[in-house]
């Protein structure tokens, strides 16, 4: 289904955002748009909904459960307006927003769907999981000058910490942390502060009034939790190539990279166990 603008989108609401797990892509631009639109809907959402930067020129194949929607990007406050307003149209229905080029992995993602697991986490009492942005970026950066390969992926294996978030009296929040890795760790001189975090709450379910805010936290401070207070919850990573992309695009920063591989550089397999292994995400209690 295509739609010209948001508001268009919105008006069938009752129909689109009726049952979720529904995604939410937003295409800045068309690089590995399609197959991050396949994994999504081989992840088992209910509906994907693209929302692609009008005059990009992009053939999106039509899809059962795709809808393509224009939607400016350049505008100021354009994420957080667009999923603000998405929640106000939706019901009490699960949602889940990413980026072009972010591929979303959760434990046992090879064999069990995105609504199995989380219909354990709504038994759980749970309206959120927590999702680390793993940055991923092309080994070879003379033969993919926009650092984005499928084939030639690597991510960092180490590197990665987490520090207490803070509240404006400087107390610890409960069960909020604030986490770091990746390459905008080892190529902060080119990030700036408020967007170095590689948390975000991607996976949400939507309830009047709730408001996500431009640093991808909630206005309800439960949502930012990594863990209910009684266990660990299971969390989620996204293999992101947004970070290396936008970093050999900007003048700024291009001619300062040859090459983003370092020791700790490991190739991305593409497979939910390795990001396991690794830390960079957890089953909780679902096993």
């Amino acid at each position: 289904m295509q739609y010209p603008d948001l508001e268009s989108f919105l008006a069938d609401a009752n129909t689109v955002l009726a049952k979720g797990p529904v995604a939410l892509i937003l295409a800045e631009d068309g690089v590995e748009l399609a197959s991050t639109i396949r994994h999504h809907l081989d992840a088992g959402f209910a509906q994907v909904c693209v929302f692609l930067q009008p005059d990009l020129g992009v053939d999106i194949k039509p899809e059962p459960n795709l809808h393509v929607i224009a939607y400016d990007h350049t505008a100021e406050r354009s994420m957080e307006t667009l999923i603000n307003r998405v929640i106000e149209a939706a019901g009490n229905i699960w949602l889940y927003y990413c980026f072009n080029a972010e591929y979303l992995f959760y434990p046992f993602c090879e064999a069990r769907s995105i609504g199995e697991m989380l219909t354990f986490v709504t038994e759980e009492r749970r309206d959120t999981v927590l999702t680390y942005v793993v940055d991923l970026y092309a080994g070879d950066l003379h033969r993919f000058t926009n650092a984005v390969s499928i084939e030639d992926a690597f991510l960092d294996r180490s590197g990665y910490y987490a520090l207490n978030r803070k509240d404006k009296l400087k107390h610890d929040k409960e069960r909020q942390m604030d986490f770091f890795g990746g390459l905008r760790w080892r190529f902060e001189e080119h990030i700036p502060m408020p967007r170095r975090r590689i948390d975000r709450v991607s996976l949400f379910r939507a309830k009047p009034g709730l408001k996500l805010q431009a640093d991808h936290t909630f206005n309800d401070e439960e949502y930012n939790t990594f863990a209910c207070p009684w266990h660990h919850s299971p969390t989620a990573a996204l293999a992101s190539f947004r970070t290396a992309k936008a970093l050999k695009l900007n003048p700024g920063s291009t001619f300062d990279i040859e090459t983003f591989r370092w020791h700790n550089s490991t190739s991305f397999e593409w497979h939910s166990q390795q990001l396991l292994d690794l830390g960079l995400m957890e089953p909780g209690q679902w096993f």
